[in-house]
């Protein structure tokens, strides 16, 4: 045998010696991986046990304390609702503790994904999934501008516009997965933002299976002048929201998982203000949309059975989108023109 055939076999045993004694270890490391991953099964179910029978047991005592109300004197009332604040806290603390919990999907989870752990355990991993949620909304929402302006100004065809439409819903069916999602992860998103993106799913497929005809050519350019306005209100919103989220987690005002929204509230009032001219406008053209809809329903060319069919049910679902958003945009203001105007009367009256 070759001298150098020998030295290239010696150091192939030598490498082989080496690999065998790594897989030994990561057996070993293995082994105490899964050992580690059984205690913490237990722990989790020993943590939602017990989570479980804190609730029940404070259901009972706020149950109690409700009867002890009626026949308590001052100084006890005082100490039922100091009692009752407690109660209020630890339900706020059971629910950071399960967002590291597994838990049972919500049923639209179960009908999407089937009944699949979606629960990230580490801060790291729920605020990476926090942020690719931005990201794709950021990038969709450009996109979907985009394809407005050539469906509207380029190319007046009906394929284009299917591919612009099923875009629509298929980026909505998206957000309501991811948003399911993060609030299975603690993220505290309201049901309301939530039920406008099962709504705009909905109304998008309703424009998808719009048929063509005179009445859909009514109201093509109204409503993808809106869809792009929409867009562009959206990146504006992102733009700035996300800044001043940044700065407000920094400060330790909010916490990690909360997201930019479409509308106004509380925390923007910093910085934001110069959003609400936007915002009213695309609420105002939101009714404009649903009124024009009303009035194609009783078109005398309005003949189609499908266009009735669809058109009806969307505009019942777009006059409660419009109130949804307004009220609630209306809601925040109120609160914080309040508290500014107190404050200048304050200084006013210091002065």
């Amino acid at each position: 045998v070759p001298l150098t055939d020998t030295m290239s076999l010696q150091r192939c045993q030598t490498e082989w010696g080496e690999i065998d004694q790594e897989y030994q270890q990561l057996q070993e490391t293995h082994k105490v991986y899964r050992q580690k991953l059984d205690e913490l099964t237990n722990l989790q179910a020993t943590c939602s046990s017990a989570i479980s029978k804190q609730r029940k047991g404070l259901k009972d005592l706020r149950h109690s304390l409700r009867k002890c109300t009626k026949t308590s004197d001052e100084k006890e009332t005082e100490l039922i609702k100091d009692i009752q604040m407690q109660i209020k806290d630890k339900e706020h603390f059971f629910f950071d503790m399960e967002a590291y919990l597994p838990k049972k999907n919500g049923l639209y989870l179960n009908l999407v994904l089937g009944n699949v752990n979606v629960t990230l355990l580490s801060n790291q991993a729920k605020f990476a999934y926090k942020d690719e949620y931005e990201k794709f909304k950021l990038c969709m929402t450009i996109i979907l501008m985009f394809a407005a302006i050539t469906c509207l100004f380029l190319f007046n065809y009906r394929v284009t516009d299917e591919i612009f439409n099923f875009l629509l819903v298929w980026y909505y069916c998206t957000l309501t997965i991811r948003e399911s999602i993060l609030m299975s992860n603690g993220s505290r998103i309201k049901g309301w933002w939530v039920s406008h993106h099962y709504v705009s799913t909905f109304l998008s497929g309703v424009m998808l299976t719009w048929p063509e005809g005179s009445m859909y050519q009514m109201f093509r350019s109204q409503f993808l002048a809106f869809s792009i306005y929409q867009s562009f209100v959206q990146f504006l919103q992102y733009y700035y929201q996300s800044g001043c989220l940044y700065r407000l987690r920094a400060l330790g005002e909010r916490n990690q998982l909360d997201l930019t929204v479409e509308g106004f509230q509380s925390w923007m009032w910093r910085g934001l203000t110069f959003l609400l001219p936007f915002l009213f406008f695309g609420h105002f053209w939101q009714l404009y949309n649903a009124l024009t809809l009303f009035r194609l329903a009783g078109h005398k060319d309005c003949k189609e059975w499908q266009v009735r069919t669809e058109i009806l049910p969307s505009n019942l679902c777009k006059i409660p989108c419009f109130h949804i958003e307004y009220s609630t945009t209306c809601r925040y203001i109120h609160p914080c023109l309040v508290t500014r105007l107190l404050s200048i009367q304050s200084l006013a009256t210091s002065s």
